[in-house]
C-alpha cells in the first residue's frame, strides 16, 4: 500500500516536471528499490518515464537512505541524496537520482486552483514559515542535545579537548620514537 501511495506521489511530481520523465524514459522496463527505513519501495520505469509497481524481485538499482532521512531532508534534497548508498546500474542510478533530487512541488500553484491566488499565496507563505520554524527547532534541539552531551553528561568531548588530545598523542609518539632511537644506540654500544 505504501508503494502505491509513494509511486502515485512521485508520478504526480514527474507529470509536473516533464523534463524528469523525459530523462527516465530511456530506462523503461528497468526496476529500482528505494529503501527509506523502515519502508522499502520497489518500482519500475514505464515507457512514459513514470513509475509503476515492480514486477521482479531483483532491482537494477538499489538506493538505501540512512535512518536520519527526516533530518537530512530538512537540509535539502542534495544533502539527502548525498547520504544515499547506491548500488547497481550506474547510468540508471545517476538518471534516477538526478530526477528525484530535482523534483519540486509547486504547492502554491495547485492550491490556487482550489482556493484562488490570494488564499493559495497566504497558505504557501504559512507553510514555508511553518517548515522554517520546524527546521530551526530541529537545529536548536540538535545543538542543545550536543551541548548537554558535551558539558553536562560528558558523553562527548569538545573540539578543544579533542585537539589537545591529538596534540598530546603526537607528542607522545615523537617521544616514543626518540626513546626507541636511544635504545637502538645503547644496543649498538653494548654489542
Amino acid at each position: 500500500m505504501l508503494d502505491q501511495i509513494a509511486i502515485a506521489a512521485l508520478n504526480f511530481l514527474l507529470r509536473r516536471s516533464p523534463w524528469s520523465a523525459q530523462r527516465l524514459r530511456p530506462f523503461a522496463g528497468r526496476e529500482a528499490r528505494l529503501r527509506l527505513p523502515p519502508f522499502t519501495i520497489d518500482f519500475r520505469i514505464d515507457r512514459d518515464g513514470l513509475l509503476q509497481p515492480a514486477l521482479r524481485a531483483t532491482p537494477d538499482v538499489d538506493i538505501a537512505l540512512p535512518a536520519d532521512v527526516p533530518l537530512a531532508a530538512l537540509s535539502g534534497a542534495d544533502t539527502l541524496m548525498g547520504k544515499a548508498r547506491i548500488s547497481g546500474s550506474a547510468d540508471f542510478a545517476e538518471a534516477l537520482g538526478f530526477a528525484l533530487r530535482n523534483l519540486e512541488w509547486d504547492a502554491e500553484e495547485d492550491l490556487s486552483r482550489l482556493f484562488g491566488d490570494m488564499v493559495a499565496h497566504r497558505l504557501a507563505v504559512l507553510g514555508r514559515s511553518f517548515a522554517a520554524w520546524q527546521a530551526e527547532a530541529v537545529r536548536r534541539l540538535g545543538e542543545n542535545a550536543a551541548e548537554y552531551l558535551q558539558y553536562e553528561n560528558r558523553q562527548l568531548v569538545s573540539r578543544r579537548e579533542m585537539d589537545d588530545f591529538a596534540a598530546e598523542t603526537r607528542r607522545l609518539r615523537r617521544d616514543a620514537e626518540r626513546l626507541e632511537e636511544r635504545l637502538l644506540q645503547l644496543e649498538r654500544l653494548a654489542s
